[in-house]
């Protein structure tokens, strides 16, 4: 039952509750506006080379596309030619499998570097991985890093039967450069390319879903074949780019 003292109150708020379900005139409506999209993009570089780098610069034009579909675009690099990963000793390894609480001051040392690695892999959302191939494979800078940051109960564990991936990004990008041809599913130097499979294997053990890649081959070619490669393997990343648009 509504009393009479405050039916003009009850009035005037059925009256602006209406205004969102059936507008008329005199309501103001505030445009719906959808959220701006966001990302965590961590941005690993594998070449030894700082300039001239083809890998790097697809990179870097994949940033430089994604800053205009995504305005709330957070990158982190790691420079892994720049600042290169210490290798895992011994102790390393030892501290990996230990609990924590029983974990010695060398080991806790000696698992630092891991740790900031691991902390930094699961604050992204999104992975950005530039690779050249080095003799058929990944660099071994790739490699350093890899060591450290896959690392049981914190990026994968096992339950005695069955392996899950704990890294929380969903999506990873791959840009790779090949210095000759043929490397791409089909061709005849498919065989010799254990880069893709061996990154493609890794980053699903990891828990992530979604793996792209994208390659310029033949790199050592003539300059006209490296920037039609090049244009095709770019025209591939702006068609992910297109994802968040």
């Amino acid at each position: 039952m509504i009393h009479a003292s405050n039916f003009a109150s009850f009035a005037q708020e059925l009256s602006i509750k209406a205004c969102f379900f059936a507008p008329a005139a005199g309501c103001n409506l505030l445009p719906i506006v959808n959220p701006r999209p966001t990302m965590k993009l961590l941005r690993i570089d594998a070449s030894a080379r700082l300039d001239g780098s083809h890998s790097r610069d697809l990179g870097d034009h994949f940033c430089a596309a994604l800053r205009d579909a995504v305005p709330n675009l957070d990158i982190t690099v790691r420079d892994l030619a720049t600042k290169p990963t210490e290798l895992i000793q011994d102790t390393t390894i030892v501290g990996f499998y230990t609990p924590g609480d029983e974990m010695t001051s060398a080991m806790r040392q000696a698992t630092a570097l891991s740790d900031q690695l691991i902390d930094e892999l699961q604050a992204a959302d999104t992975l950005l991985l530039t690779v050249p191939m080095y003799n058929f494979s990944i660099p071994a800078a790739l490699k350093a890093w890899i060591d450290q940051v896959v690392r049981i109960n914190h990026t994968f564990s096992y339950n005695g039967t069955a392996f899950t991936g704990l890294v929380k990004a969903r999506q990873a990008y791959v840009v790779c450069a090949y210095g000759a041809a043929g490397y791409a599913p089909g061709e005849g130097f498919e065989a010799a390319n254990f880069l893709q499979p061996y990154m493609q294997f890794l980053l699903q053990f990891l828990g992530i879903d979604s793996i792209d890649f994208a390659a310029v081959q033949a790199t050592t070619a003539d300059e006209q074949t490296v920037a039609t490669n090049t244009t095709t393997a770019k025209a591939q990343i702006d068609q992910w780019v297109m994802r968040y648009a």
